[in-house]
């Protein structure tokens, strides 16, 4: 089933268009930033809503590393595939300058100072102008690896034309199973259980001999780096990067997917991505045959707003009712049906009284 799935992927940019692709992408560099906050919050229990602030560091990096330096703004004019990973080792750094906060604080309190990062960032994303552009934002140097371009030049592949989504497709999918994998590694290993152990019971852990306040603060850099991928895979699939994106709302969406998904599970995250990314592109896309569903500044409600009713309900309903997030769905749905199994046997086997 996996082999035919990926097959399935690989095979779809022959096919879409190039509505679904970009929609498919978004949802794939969503995952990757998902998978990264579920190690925090998932599994190891940090309340995080300043995830926002190192998918901005990844995009800005990526920008400030490949941007020409002739363009007006900071840019270093470095091969993008050394600017790319270099942003992601850039919100790696900026994660370990927090980390030891992030090591000391808990709950509510963590939660709180990493909201002041999302305010500081948004402040200067705004105001350093020769950096980020301002408002306006700057141009995202496509992506150049062994001389092959990601960017919008033709290129034909049996017959159908490869433009710049079609390319970023497959590195998405590169990137997010890559992602998926090692965060899976994590988590079936011994950190991943002294993670599990710190989430349920941070005390009961350092009497075990689990090194909380390292774990922490690493699982943090971890989180970061994930972010900063997210951030450069989204700046490419942008093709320009603008400061109002990466505010509070993206934060309170990513905790959102995590949430819908599955706490502490891969899989939950990349669920949780996929639902909360492409309901709102879907809604826009067919707002017209929707009641009630309209262009914004139309009089009806705009697709972002329902968007937003939508996976808002998710997440009580996650809550109240499925606990473990889609992911444990099929879970759930065949303890159910066992059940009635078993009290359909139990009622065949009872005795008529006489």
């Amino acid at each position: 089933m996996w082999l035919l799935l990926g097959l399935v992927l690989m095979l779809l940019p022959f096919y879409l268009e190039a509505f679904w692709l970009r929609a498919g992408l978004f949802a794939m560099a969503a995952a990757i930033g998902a998978i990264g906050l579920n190690l925090l919050t998932g599994a190891t229990g940090q309340l995080s809503l300043g995830h926002a602030f190192f998918l901005a560091i990844g995009a800005y990096g990526y920008c400030v590393f490949a941007g020409d330096p002739d363009a007006g703004v900071v840019g270093f004019g470095m091969p993008p595939l050394l600017a790319m990973v270099l942003a992601v080792l850039l919100a790696g750094a900026a994660g370990g300058i927090f980390s030891p906060i992030a090591g000391r604080l808990r709950g509510a309190y963590l939660g709180i100072a990493t909201l002041a990062l999302i305010f500081i960032g948004q402040h200067v994303l705004f105001n350093a102008h020769d950096l980020t552009g301002g408002y306006n934002g700057r141009s995202v140097p496509p992506l150049d690896i062994l001389g092959f371009t990601f960017d919008n030049e033709r290129v034909m592949v049996a017959s159908v034309p490869f433009q710049a989504v079609e390319k970023l497709w497959y590195l998405g999918l590169i990137l997010l199973v890559l992602g998926a994998l090692f965060a899976r590694g994590i988590l079936r290993s011994r950190p991943g259980r002294a993670m599990n152990a710190i989430r349920d019971h941070r005390i009961a852990a350092g009497v075990m001999g689990v090194p909380v306040a390292r774990y922490r603060g690493a699982v943090f850099i971890i989180s970061s780096m994930y972010a900063g991928l997210a951030g450069v895979l989204l700046a490419l699939i942008f093709q320009r990067t603008v400061p109002s994106y990466f505010g509070l709302i993206l934060a309170l969406e990513y905790l959102a997917m995590i949430v819908i998904g599955g706490l502490g599970t891969v899989g939950g995250a990349v669920l949780g991505a996929f639902f909360v990314t492409v309901i709102p592109q879907v809604l826009t896309r067919y707002s017209e045959a929707l009641p009630l569903v309209s262009a914004p500044g139309t009089g009806g409600v705009a697709p972002g707003e329902v968007s937003r009713y939508l996976y808002g309900a998710a997440v009580v309903a996650a809550v109240l009712f499925l606990p473990g997030g889609l992911v444990r769905l099929p879970a759930v749905l065949r303890a159910r049906r066992a059940r009635r199994r078993a009290g359909t046997t139990d009622t065949g086997n009872m005795e008529v009284p006489s």
